[in-house]
């Protein structure tokens, strides 16, 4: 019989299960008659071949002997060649592990004990739970050895722990190969509730007409960048898209502040609420009595909204995923903002190189977008050449992006907010909080500006009903239908002030 080695474990794996078992003095996981059935059905049912293959790998077999005879039914598998006693025998020859797993008898004792065919399916998912459970063994214990060491890195080996568990759910994930009838089953499904919606979008919605008809919602799994230069207002503008997501929307929304503390965060949002003077809510000017009711009225709303509110300083890669896992998992977030993405921190080997620090990071941030199958908004700083440019050559580019080419080619939407009347006076009156959100790079969809307005007084932006065409003519929406959403302040956006009051 042969010697085991490393049994139900990857051959990469630095914990031996045995000498854990030793230690324990309790087996290993494992069912060796079902890995017996199993083998017995894939040498006299070769039909049943591909099926196994597609559920199972040889890290499933807990026994040596079993492991080295799936490793040659395989192998014969995938060089299409017939399956039976004696190819697999040839086969374990050439690997030179035919003694070792026993010979002939041990083969023919294996096709003696075949179970049901119509069973394997069944025998397959056995053996893929006990590989698991060993695989959280060895895991878990590898996490426990390295925090015994007071030299180790907590948020690396926070991070190595998450990691290690993920990647047993992503293994224990069955065959992602599917036909394509059923896929389009799934979309079918999907343009069918898109329908059902009735909004036109197929995402979340920012609650901002002009750019929900260009993105169509925040997608899912997709990493959208918010960049301009600073002073811009492109904290007002994320703010501005959390407090529609959860206050008219009722979507959560986890949005980590890692540059302003979270008080300030929120009187932002009071005075975007209230229309109450930024003196008055961020100063010390005094309020008024009836205006102490308009405030404690008027934020009742935000009191109940589904927004949670991160204020890590620092804030590293792999702190920055645990806490969205778990805001996800706990609060069932689905769309997650960050102000913003510079102030984060990379892996520590990358430290000191800023370019590679800032791709780390981006990277990421996509991967955790997709792992956990909600939108990622982070807000980037841009290159001080941007500040230098005057005129129409102002308006920021995707080279603009600070610090890495990487973060353009992660995102799945780079948006930039430019206003018109950014550190000058316009000469046109028009242009006093004339903005353009410019969509740089839409992975799945057109490039164009989206035009808005910026009250400045109220740290708002909202949809710049003065450019009707872009509503009505290039997304069939009408500019009626813009003057019946009613702001808070009871006010349709066909009624704000004028632009010289903004």
């Amino acid at each position: 019989m042969a010697t085991r080695k490393k049994p139900g474990s990857d051959k990469r794996s630095s914990v031996n299960l045995d000498g854990i078992s030793l230690e324990m003095g309790i087996k290993p996981p494992q069912a060796i008659d079902v890995e017996e059935a199993v083998l017995g059905a894939l040498l006299v049912e070769p039909e049943v071949v591909s099926s196994a293959l597609d559920d199972i790998d040889a890290n499933c077999f807990y026994k040596e002997a079993n492991r080295k005879v799936f490793e040659a039914i395989s192998a014969l598998a995938s060089e299409h060649s017939p399956i039976d006693i004696y190819t697999v025998s040839q086969q374990l020859q050439k690997n030179g592990t035919f003694e070792e797993v026993g010979g002939a008898y041990f083969l023919t004792q294996l096709s003696l004990k075949i179970g049901a065919a119509a069973h394997i399916e069944q025998h397959c998912r056995i053996l893929r739970q006990k590989y698991v459970q060993r695989t959280l063994i060895t895991n878990s214990y590898a996490v426990l050895k390295d925090a015994f060491d007071d030299s180790v890195n907590v948020d690396a080996l926070l991070d190595k722990a998450q990691e290690a568990i993920f990647s047993i759910v992503e293994s224990n994930i069955k065959n992602d190969v599917r036909p394509i009838h059923s896929i389009i089953n799934d979309a079918i499904e999907d343009i069918s509730k898109n329908q059902e919606r009735g909004n036109g979008l197929s995402g979340l919605p920012s609650g901002m007409e002009g750019l929900d008809r260009k993105t169509l919602g925040w997608q899912p799994s997709d990493l959208i960048i918010v960049a301009a230069r600073p002073s811009m207002g492109k904290t007002a503008f994320v703010l501005n898209i959390a407090r529609n997501m959860t206050v008219d929307y009722n979507i959560p929304v986890a949005f980590f502040t890692l540059e302003m503390p979270s008080i300030q965060l929120v009187k932002r949002l009071m005075i975007s609420e209230t229309g109450l003077s930024s003196d008055k809510i961020k100063g010390g000017v005094p309020l008024e009595s009836y205006e102490w009711v308009q405030l404690n009225e008027r934020i009742k709303g935000l009191a109940k909204a589904p927004l949670y509110i991160d204020e890590s300083s620092a804030l590293s890669v792999g702190e920055f995923r645990t806490k969205a896992r778990r805001m996800v998992q706990k609060y069932g977030v689905k769309m997650i903002i960050i102000d913003y993405l510079q102030l984060m921190t990379g892996p520590q080997e990358l430290r000191g190189m800023r370019e590679q620090e800032v791709a780390a990071i981006s990277r990421a941030l996509k991967a955790t977008a997709k792992e956990l199958n909600v939108p990622i908004i982070a807000l980037s700083q841009l290159n001080r050449s941007v500040v230098t440019r005057t005129g129409s050559n102002s308006r920021p580019q995707l080279s603009d992006l600070r610090e890495s080419g990487s973060i353009e080619q992660d995102a799945d939407i780079v948006m930039f907010v430019h206003r018109y009347d950014y550190g000058v006076t316009p000469d046109d009156p028009n242009d006093i909080g004339r903005t353009d959100i410019i969509i740089a790079k839409h992975r799945n969809g057109e490039t164009c500006d989206v035009p808005m307005r910026f009250r400045s007084s109220e740290m708002r932006f909202v949809d710049d009903i003065s450019q009707s065409a872009f509503l009505s003519k290039e997304n069939n929406y009408t500019v009626s239908h813009v003057n019946s959403k009613m702001n808070e302040d009871g006010l349709s956006y066909g009624d704000m002030p004028a632009s010289d009051e903004f």
